[in-house]
């Protein structure tokens, strides 16, 4: 049988405040399968983010052991953690987190470049998830020059541009307007399917967490299953 996509054991997180231990996650277990859409839901503040950080290797966790496609994060040097975000995972946030001095195409194909693919191939995927995503036209626009909902959308086209085996959403609809984000959302889910690309979503919307195949809760710092 395969690796899991995304495994995490009895993860923890503690935060030093002066003398005080602010312990924001413990004892957190979660396995992902290949094409498989979790949400995560739970009160502001209760570690939703702090959670998508720790799987996705952006920051250390205070114990336990988080494995990407079989690798261990912990043995791994920072560069060598860099190169397997690059291979395997997407990110999508509340916030874009485009580069507002490069189009759309490049801002897509920037996963790409960082790992080296070849222009030629680079230029064709980032066209073909733009016009996945219904920004062929727009391919040339800077973000200056595109809608918060345009925006986003080349977000999530550059979270699948690497093929990755799985997308780490932060809230990825929260900044949009109520039509706008259904679009995005939806969009969102097709493409998962389509791609067969397990997600991880954080959101504190119950309908769209209802929308995933498994749904989960933060509770006092801990995971639970709904």
């Amino acid at each position: 049988m395969s690796n899991p996509v995304l495994h995490c054991h009895q993860l923890a997180k503690t935060y030093l405040d002066g003398a005080a231990k602010i312990e924001v996650l413990r004892d957190i277990n979660l396995t992902v399968q290949a094409g498989e859409m979790v949400a995560i839901v739970g009160s502001s503040g209760s570690g939703k983010s702090t959670l998508l950080h720790l799987l996705g290797g952006l920051d250390q966790p205070s114990s336990g052991q988080v494995m990407l496609n079989g690798a261990d994060l912990r043995t791994l040097s920072e560069n060598e953690k860099c190169q397997l975000r690059n291979r395997h995972l997407g990110f999508v946030y509340q916030f874009h987190h485009l580069l507002p001095e490069f189009s759309a195409l490049e801002n897509v194909a920037m996963p790409l470049l960082i790992r080296g693919d070849e222009p030629k191939l680079i230029q064709e995927r980032a066209e073909y998830l733009l016009e996945q995503v219904g920004l062929k036209d727009r391919r040339q626009h800077r973000l200056g020059q595109l809608s918060g909902g345009e925006r986003q959308r080349v977000a999530i086209a550059r979270a699948l541009a690497a093929e990755p085996l799985c997308v780490l959403a932060d809230e990825p609809t929260g900044n949009l307007d109520p039509t706008n984000a259904d679009r995005v959302l939806q969009l969102f889910f097709d493409l998962q399917k389509s791609h067969q690309t397990s997600v991880v979503m954080v959101t504190h919307d119950p309908l769209i967490a209802k929308r995933a195949q498994r749904v989960l809760r933060i509770e006092a710092g801990m995971l639970v299953e709904i």
